[in-house]
């Protein structure tokens, strides 16, 4: 999808701020160790989105009622939603210097029910003239997202017949709405009472 900067500077999804902690000693350490092992920017972003998609549980995945909202606490506990793994991610990119944002979605269950905002990443490598989406939420039965540029290969393609949408806005910084409700809420059955249904 056509993604619209929400900040026309592109140095502003290289930025760090308080989710997104890239200069925290622990996102810089896991960056260090993950570029590493690869070497090249396409590299080491597969490689970064596989190791927050599969070494961080989904907090809703595992059961934990913790709440994790900045990129450093995050990796630290292995634990998040699918925001929390998003700031994750865009922290160790930025890390290494490839542009990042965040940008969400409005998702429901499978009769329309139960709104709720989805947040995922959209990256862009040095070079290249495009922003591609990927979501890190992690997989489980009936969730495959995987790290491809070329298609989008997300964990919940939206379904607009039950008001489910893609918003168009690439984030530089989480919205408000998300980051007040994951700083704010004791732990995650709170959160899901916080979490906004739609931007």
């Amino acid at each position: 999808m056509q993604l619209i900067r929400q900040n026309p500077d592109v140095f502003a999804y290289l930025a760090s701020d308080e989710a997104i902690d890239h200069w925290h000693p622990l996102v810089q350490e896991t960056a260090d160790a993950l570029w590493s092992t690869t070497g090249d920017a396409y590299s080491y972003a597969e490689a970064a989105f596989e190791f927050v998609r599969d070494t961080v549980p989904h907090s809703a995945d595992s059961g934990d009622p913790r709440v994790s909202w900045r990129a450093s606490d995050v990796l630290d506990t292995r634990n998040g939603i699918c925001h929390a793994k998003s700031h994750a991610l865009v922290a160790l990119l930025r890390a290494q210097g490839i542009p990042a944002g965040l940008c969400y979605q409005r998702l429901a269950d499978d009769d329309g029910s139960n709104p709720l905002v989805h947040g995922l990443i959209a990256l862009r490598l040095p070079g290249g003239d495009r922003w591609s989406r990927l979501d890190p939420r992690g997989n489980k039965p009936g969730v495959d997202a995987r790290f491809d540029l070329a298609e989008e290969r997300l964990a919940f393609p939206v379904r607009p017949e039950l008001g489910e949408a893609d918003y168009p806005g690439l984030h530089a910084a989480p919205h408000p709405a998300v980051l007040t409700a994951l700083r704010e809420s004791a732990d995650r059955q709170e959160l899901w009472r916080r979490l906004p249904t739609e931007l």
